[in-house]
């Protein structure tokens, strides 16, 4: 009876199983899984939809003895509880499993990312991808990148070789937003702006300021939330509401600090957008649903984790990376329009 059931258990697919059922070498294969831009995409899109029907799982373990490689790249994500860095770690990890690695994360004290960093060499990392939204992680990111491939997920943050830099062109979605603000006829455009010693924050700054200097028009004060909390937008707001003459419009650094605005207003029986347009940036989940449904800039995280990770691997291979700077989007809803944008 033993002997019978040995039989019937399923044998795991290896490598030839899926050249086969793809009807390409083994060595293609091996391409496929371990350097996917050298293969056309016809042939990769065939090899991948036989690792799919087939259920193949590669070897991490077996393939690390045969090359002498770990095939593990170590990502670093401070401040992960909030939106845009946990979009962004989730974007890498997604990216590297479809490129054959493994990563391991970690969440340092935003203060002393030291530690953590230093940990991920002992393991064996073929690199690290630091998402560094602050001057400390970052100044970690390039102490770093002397020693093993660094890539730093930081947004205006300037490239020092052989640190190589990805981002989303933040202040470019600043000034998206603040246009789009000034083409519906506002003039006094206020923002709300986030912790200054975000690189986010600072390119949304300048960018909003940017836009309204080419427009012509005076550029106030940065009204500081102090954090990227709901809480923070609301106060931030309520000093807006306190001016001599209240701004007609507010750009918000992101959404929540939008959501915190937007209350705000409520709270002072001013009517959004009629009285008082508001935009925010990220456009995280639900934004479609605020009350109004909220104007907001779009960030494209997978295309920064596909960038981050392709970046990664050019330099483990010893090939220069390519620049990328992902653009957002204006997403406009009825916070700055009203229901004839919606």
């Amino acid at each position: 009876m033993a002997g019978a059931n040995q039989g019937l258990v399923k044998r795991s697919p290896v490598m030839a199983d899926v050249a086969a059922r793809a009807g390409v070498s083994h060595q293609t294969v091996s391409r496929v899984l371990n350097e996917p831009s050298l293969v056309r995409p016809s042939t990769r899109k065939r090899v991948e939809q036989a690792i799919a029907e087939l259920g193949y799982r590669r070897n991490m373990s077996a393939r690390a003895l045969a090359t002498k490689r770990s095939s593990l790249i170590g990502v670093v994500s401070p401040a992960v509880t909030l939106f845009g860095p946990s979009q962004m770690a989730t974007a890498i990890q997604a990216a590297a499993r479809s490129s054959g690695y493994a990563t391991i994360s970690a969440t340092p004290e935003p203060t002393s990312p030291t530690e953590v960093l230093d940990f991920f060499l002992t393991l064996g990392v073929e690199g690290i991808i630091v998402i560094a939204p602050t001057r400390q992680t970052a100044t970690e990111a390039r102490r770093l990148a002397g020693t093993l491939p660094v890539v730093a997920v930081a947004a205006g943050m300037r490239k020092v070789r052989p640190l190589h830099v990805v981002a989303i062109d933040n202040e470019q979605g600043a000034r998206d937003a603040t246009r789009h603000l000034i083409d519906l006829g506002h003039e006094r455009i206020a923002h709300i702006a986030g912790p200054r010693d975000w690189f986010d924050a600072r390119a949304r700054i300048q960018g909003w300021q940017a836009e309204l200097a080419s427009a012509g028009l005076a550029v106030p004060e940065v009204t500081e939330g102090g954090g990227w909390g709901a809480a923070d937008g609301y106060a931030a707001a309520q000093e807006l509401l306190a001016l001599p003459s209240r701004p007609t419009a507010v750009f918000a650094a992101n959404d929540d600090l939008a959501l915190g605005a937007m209350r705000a207003l409520h709270h002072a029986g001013l009517r959004i957008p009629e009285d008082v347009a508001v935009v925010g940036y990220d456009d995280v989940a639900n934004t479609a649903f605020y009350e109004p449904p909220l104007t907001t800039v779009r960030q494209p995280f997978d295309d920064l984790g596909r960038h981050a990770l392709e970046a990664l691997v050019a330099t483990i291979e010893g090939r220069r990376p390519e620049a990328e700077l992902s653009p957002p989007q204006l997403v406009v809803r009825e916070s700055s329009v009203g229901s004839a944008g919606g």
